[in-house]
C-alpha cells in the first residue's frame, strides 16, 4: 500500500511523506512504551508501601507530556504532509491532463476525471492527513504492548502474540473479498458521473421532448446503489471476524492470567513473590490486563480504518493509471521553425479501427489562406485539430516553417496558433478575463482593441456589467454570436501567426455572422489560416480551396477554378 502511494506521490512527495510515517511509528512505539510505565507503577501501589509509587507516577506524568508532544508533531506533520500533496497533486494531474491527446477525452473519462478530481483526490491525499497515524498506530501500538506483556510473563505474551497472524488474516481475507466489489463500485461512480454530465448537457433536448427524467441516468444511480449493497456485504465478515478474533485473544489472556494469579494464592501480593516460582502477582496481572485492554482498542478499528484504505488505495490505482497514460512525446531537442507556412505530408489518420484521413498532402504558404470543404464526416476538423497537435498522425507529417509539430516544444507551437471553433467554450468568469486568456500579460488598451475589431464592444456596451458580466459556465449566458466574438476577440488578442477556423459561422444568425466575418477578416489579415467552412461568403476569402471526402482529397484549386470545373465542390457550394 505504501509503496502504491510513494509511487503515485512521485520523488517530490515521496521523500517528506517517508519522513512523516518514519515520526508516525516512533509516536505509536513511544505511545505502546508509555504503558510500560504501569507495571513499576501498580507493583508499588499494590505493595507493602504504596508511596513508593511517587516517582513512578512523576515519571509516568512526564512521559505522557513527552507522548503528548510527539503526538502532535506527528499529527501536524501529517496533516501538513496531505494538503501540501493535495494541492500539489492538483497541480500534477492538471498538467498531465493538459499533455494527454484530446481524443483520450471520452464521455465516460471526463466522468472518471471529475469523480477523481473531485472526492477521490480528497481520499487519496486525506490519507496522511487523516488515516495514516490511526493505521500505524493501530498496528504498531498492540505489537509494542505485546512486547512489554512478554517482558512481565513470557506466558501472556505469546498468548497475546497469537492475535497477529489471526488478525492479519482476517485483514488479508477482507481485502480479497472486498477488492473486486470496491472496483465494481469505484466504476458504477464514475458511470453514474459520467451519466450527470450528460444529463445537465442534454436538459434543451430533453425538455423539448417533454421528458423530466433521464433513463441512462436513472439506471446508473440503481446500479451505484447495488454496488454499495454489495460492498457492505462484502467486508461484513471480516468485521465480525476481526471483533470475534480479539476479543477472543483478550479472553484468552484473561483466563491464563488468572489461572496463573490464582495458583499463587492469595499471598502472593507482593512484587518480591513475582516469578519465584512461575506465577503472577495481583498487580503483574492487573497490568496485564490495562495493557491487553489497550492493545485491543485500536486492534478493534483496523476494520473501519482498513475500509477507508482500501477505498483510498483503489483511488491510488486510477490515480496511478491516469498519471502513466502516454502523454504527447515531447522531443529532447525542441526545432523553433522561422517561417509558418504549413505542410500536410501523406498524412494518415484513425479512430479506432476507421480511417479518418488517408494519405493527405497539402500545402498552405505563409500568409495565405486554405478552405477545406467536404461533407460531414469528410475528416475536416480532424485536419484541424492534428495541425495543432491535439494528436497525433499515425502516419505522415505536418510541419511548420519545415519542422515537423513533433519535434516542436508544445509550448512554442501552441504560442503561433489562434484557434476558433464553432462550439466555443467559455469560463465561467467574466468577459474582460475569457478575452485576457488569449494573452494574459496584455495592456487594457490592447485588450479593448481587440474587442473593438472582434465587434465584441458592441456586446460589452449593451451589457449592464460590461466588461464585469459574468459568461456563466461555458458562456451560457451569452448567445452563440456573442461567444464567437469573444473566442474571435481572444484570437486576436493572443496574435498568434497561424489561424485555424472550424466553421465558425455556421449558426448564427445574419447580424450576428455579418459581425464575426467582420471580425475574421482583421483576425486572417497577413496570417496562415486554415478555415473549415460550408459557406461560399467565407470560402470566397480563401486563397485556395480542397474538397475532402472520405479522408481524402478529391479537389483542389481556387474557389473560381473549383466552381468552373463543375465537379463535387461545385455540387456541394450551391446546395
Amino acid at each position: 500500500m505504501i509503496r502504491t502511494l510513494l509511487r503515485v506521490l512521485g520523488h517530490e512527495y515521496a521523500v517528506p511523506m517517508r519522513r512523516t510515517v518514519v515520526l508516525m511509528v516512533l509516536t505509536a512505539v513511544a505511545e505502546g512504551l508509555l504503558y510500560a510505565l504501569l507495571v513499576p507503577l501498580l507493583r508499588a501501589l499494590l505493595g507493602g508501601t504504596p508511596a513508593d509509587a511517587r516517582p513512578w507516577l512523576i515519571a509516568f506524568a512526564v512521559a505522557v507530556a513527552g507522548y503528548a508532544l510527539l503526538r502532535y508533531r506527528s499529527d501536524l506533520a501529517g496533516m501538513r504532509v496531505g494538503t501540501t500533496m493535495l494541492r500539489g497533486m492538483y497541480h500534477r494531474l492538471g498538467r498531465h491532463l493538459a499533455r494527454l491527446p484530446i481524443a483520450w477525452f471520452t464521455g465516460a473519462r471526463v466522468g472518471e476525471v471529475s469523480s477523481m478530481a473531485g472526492r477521490g483526490l480528497l481520499a487519496a491525499m486525506g490519507v496522511a492527513a487523516h488515516l495514516m497515524a490511526p493505521f500505524v498506530a493501530a498496528c504498531v501500538t498492540p505489537l509494542t504492548i505485546v512486547v512489554v506483556i512478554t517482558v512481565v510473563d513470557w506466558r501472556l505474551g505469546l498468548t497475546a502474540l497469537v492475535a497477529a497472524p489471526l488478525v492479519v488474516a482476517v485483514h488479508v481475507v477482507t481485502a480479497r473479498s472486498a477488492a473486486a466489489a470496491d472496483t465494481a463500485h469505484a466504476g458504477r461512480a464514475d458511470e453514474a458521473a459520467a451519466r450527470v454530465v450528460e444529463f445537465v448537457q442534454a436538459q434543451p433536448v430533453l425538455r423539448a421532448g417533454g421528458r423530466d427524467g433521464f433513463e441512462p441516468l436513472d439506471r446508473a444511480l440503481r446500479e451505484v446503489e447495488r454496488a454499495s449493497r454489495r460492498r457492505t456485504l462484502s467486508v461484513l465478515p471480516g468485521a465480525v471476524g476481526l471483533a470475534v478474533t480479539v476479543q477472543f485473544v483478550f479472553t484468552a489472556v484473561l483466563a491464563l492470567g488468572v489461572a496463573l494469579a490464582v495458583g499463587g494464592g492469595p499471598h502472593r501480593t507482593g512484587a518480591a513473590a513475582a516469578g519465584s516460582d512461575g506465577l503472577v502477582t495481583a498487580a503483574e496481572l492487573l497490568v496485564i490486563l490495562v495493557l491487553a485492554a489497550r492493545a485491543a482498542d485500536p486492534l478493534l478499528s483496523l476494520s473501519d480504518i482498513g475500509g477507508k484504505l482500501r477505498a483510498a488505495r483503489g483511488e491510488w490505482d486510477r490515480l496511478d493509471r491516469l498519471l502513466r497514460t502516454a502523454p504527447l512525446p515531447e522531443p529532447a531537442n525542441p526545432v523553433r521553425p522561422a517561417r509558418h507556412d504549413l505542410e500536410f505530408d501523406a498524412v494518415t489518420s484513425r479512430d479506432g479501427d476507421r480511417i479518418v484521413l488517408d494519405g493527405v498532402s497539402l500545402t498552405v504558404p505563409q500568409g495565405r489562406r486554405l478552405a477545406v470543404v467536404g461533407p460531414s464526416g469528410a475528416g475536416k476538423s480532424t485536419l484541424l485539430r492534428l495541425q495543432a497537435r491535439f494528436a497525433d498522425v499515425d502516419g505522415g507529417a505536418i510541419r511548420v516553417g519545415g519542422a515537423d509539430v513533433r519535434d516542436m516544444d508544445p509550448a512554442d507551437l501552441t504560442a503561433r496558433i489562434a484557434i476558433v471553433f464553432q462550439d466555443v467554450y467559455l469560463f465561467d468568469a467574466t468577459i474582460e478575463e475569457n478575452v485576457r486568456l488569449g494573452r494574459p500579460t496584455a495592456t487594457d488598451e490592447e485588450v479593448r482593441a481587440a474587442a473593438t475589431a472582434a465587434r465584441l464592444d458592441e456586446v460589452v456596451d449593451r451589457l449592464p456589467d460590461g466588461w464585469l458580466t459574468i459568461v456563466g459556465e461555458g458562456g451560457t449566458l451569452l448567445s452563440g454570436g456573442e461567444r464567437q466574438r469573444v473566442s474571435i476577440a481572444r484570437a486576436l488578442l493572443k496574435d498568434a501567426p497561424i489561424v485555424l477556423l472550424d466553421e465558425v459561422t455556421s449558426a448564427l444568425d445574419p447580424d450576428n455572422e455579418a459581425a464575426v466575418h467582420a471580425g475574421i477578416d482583421r483576425l486572417m489579415s497577413g496570417r496562415t489560416v486554415i478555415m473549415v467552412a460550408h459557406r461560399m461568403r467565407t470560402v470566397r476569402r480563401a486563397d485556395r480551396v480542397v474538397f475532402l471526402d472520405g479522408g481524402r482529397i478529391t479537389e483542389q484549386g481556387t474557389p473560381d477554378e473549383l466552381l468552373r470545373l463543375g465537379g463535387r465542390y461545385a455540387a456541394f457550394s450551391g446546395e
